[in-house]
């Protein structure tokens, strides 16, 4: 769930990736900021809590929005919603792949 999906990320992303690396951000945090919300978000599936889904999602936008409203481009913008939306997905649809095998 974490190392893979975060293999088939970089894949998805890499056409989007912005040019010039963010040198304030903390080594790997993107990496370990997917890792937790993945679990987070595969626990609150495997045990039927979408509602947890829901606030973690809107969590994540109240943290990023500043950061995002003051971005020099819409690409970086652009970027991380298109990140958050597939790290959601694949983690939502492996919960709910697990709920339907077991």
């Amino acid at each position: 769930m974490l190392r893979p999906s975060s293999i088939f990320l970089n894949l998805f992303l890499n056409k989007w990736t912005p040019t010039s690396p963010n040198t304030q951000s903390l080594p790997n945090a993107g990496q370990w900021i997917g890792y937790i919300e993945r679990i987070l978000i595969l626990t609150f599936v495997l045990v039927g809590s979408f509602e947890g889904v829901g606030f973690l999602l809107a969590a994540k936008s109240v943290f990023r929005f500043g950061e995002l409203s003051k971005a020099k481009e819409i690409r970086t913008t652009e970027y991380v919603l298109i990140g958050t939306f597939a790290s959601f997905t694949i983690a939502i649809l492996t919960g709910i792949a697990i709920t339907r095998l077991f």
